[in-house]
C-alpha cells in the first residue's frame, strides 16, 4: 500500500488566511468600532487575518460586566487552602470583592 495522498480526494488545508470574513468576525468588529469611536480601515474587512488582529487591538482587554470585581479562581482556591490550614472561613463578602480577598489572603499568610 502506499501512502500518497489520492488526488481525487480534496486534502485538507490549513488556509485560514484565504477565508472570508465571518458575519460574526465582521459584527463584532463593528461593535467595537462603534463603542470606541474608531473607523474599520477596507483593506482590514477584506482579510480575515487582518481583521482578527483589529479586533485583537481594539477589544476592551479588562474584564468586563457584573463580575469583574470578583475575585479570580486561583485567589479563591489559595485563600480556601489557607482557611482549611488554619480550620477558618473564609468571610463571605471576600467572593464579591477581589481587594477584600487580597487583603484577608495578606492577614492570614
Amino acid at each position: 500500500m502506499n501512502n500518497l495522498p489520492d488526488p481525487t480526494v480534496p486534502a485538507t488545508s490549513n488556509d485560514y488566511h484565504l477565508l472570508p470574513v465571518s458575519e460574526k468576525q465582521l459584527s463584532f468588529a463593528r461593535q467595537i468600532a462603534a463603542r470606541t469611536s474608531r473607523e474599520l480601515p477596507d483593506d482590514v474587512l477584506l482579510d480575515r487575518t487582518r481583521l482578527s488582529r483589529w479586533i485583537d487591538q481594539h477589544k476592551d482587554k479588562r474584564p468586563g460586566g457584573r463580575f469583574a470585581n470578583y475575585p479570580s479562581s486561583k485567589q479563591v482556591a489559595f485563600a480556601e487552602r489557607i482557611a482549611r490550614q488554619k480550620r477558618q472561613a473564609v468571610p463571605q463578602a471576600c467572593f464579591r470583592d477581589r481587594a477584600l480577598m487580597s487583603r484577608w489572603i495578606d492577614s492570614n499568610l
